[in-house]
């Protein structure tokens, strides 16, 4: 089980199921969303997922056709996204996540639009755009 929350503590989570894998979205609009050089998230099963706190301070934002940004609209803290085509399935921001993670793949992806000042050493795979296998 892993438990998550945002900076105020007014949304808070729980994923019954593990941290598999971890991407590093390095896209112009995770750059703009997340206010940094990229976005490092998780993704969860719908089904697994819980909201423990009231959703009332929840946000959504619709940043490209059918993919929604979701976000504590009380702290601002970005939480996770959803696609329309991909209802099974929230990216959950990694930074909220409350209990240690130790997922089994890791990897860079949209390398192509990463910040020029952030270099990549981590050994990790880079993968130009969003790899297709994943």
């Amino acid at each position: 089980m892993i438990q998550g929350s945002c900076l105020c503590g007014s949304v808070r989570y729980r994923y019954d199921g593990m941290a598999e894998t971890l991407s590093m979205c390095h896209c112009r609009r995770c750059q703009k969303a997340q206010g940094t050089a990229f976005v490092a998230v998780v993704p969860m099963a719908t089904e697994a997922f819980t909201l423990m706190a009231e959703a009332q301070t929840l946000g959504r934002y619709e940043s490209s056709p059918g993919k929604f940004r979701v976000f504590c609209r009380t702290c601002g803290s970005p939480l996770w996204s959803e696609r329309s085509d991909r209802p099974d399935v929230k990216r959950v921001r990694a930074g909220t996540i409350d209990d240690p993670i130790a997922p089994v793949t890791r990897f860079h992806a949209f390398v192509s639009e990463k910040a020029e000042w952030l270099p990549l050493g981590d050994g990790l795979p880079q993968y130009r755009e969003w790899p297709e296998s994943l």
